[in-house]
């Protein structure tokens, strides 16, 4: 019998691109064995701004991506638990993931911030994204 394996997204806040990744990974992957989470190297549970409530309803309508708003900070826990930890960010150090249990894991997807509601630049940034998380999902 196989072993289920996760795959764990990170990136700066898990406010966009981690949950854009988990989000549509859970979408298009079909193999029951194989489940994603996301989470982010700083915690932010405030608020969203209106520039991010607006390009999440961006989200919905154009590309068809729901996620969960609450951000999830990255914990030992969720490091153990992953088979497979990849930085959906440019602006995150691998070495911060350099501890002998999980550096083996650690594969980065050099994805810029998008910090502000720029259809165009979520546009880019989301099938940048879109076609790693394919390649990822076809690999497994």
């Amino acid at each position: 019998m196989k072993k289920k394996r996760e795959v764990l997204f990170v990136c700066k806040y898990n406010r966009f691109r981690s949950k854009i990744a988990e989000a549509y990974f859970k979408q298009i992957n079909k193999n029951r064995l194989m489940k994603a989470r996301s989470s982010g190297i700083i915690e932010m549970n405030n608020p969203l701004s209106f520039g991010e409530k607006e390009r999440n309803r961006y989200l919905k309508k154009k590309h068809g991506i729901r996620f969960k708003i609450k951000s999830q900070g990255v914990s030992a826990k969720l490091l153990e638990k992953a088979d497979k930890i990849i930085i959906v960010a440019g602006d995150v150090a691998k070495d911060i993931f350099n501890h002998h249990q999980w550096r083996n894991k650690v594969e980065v997807w050099k994805v810029k911030d998008e910090s502000s509601a720029n259809k165009k630049n979520i546009d880019l940034i989301v099938n940048q994204i879109k076609k790693k998380v394919k390649e990822l999902v076809k690999s497994e």
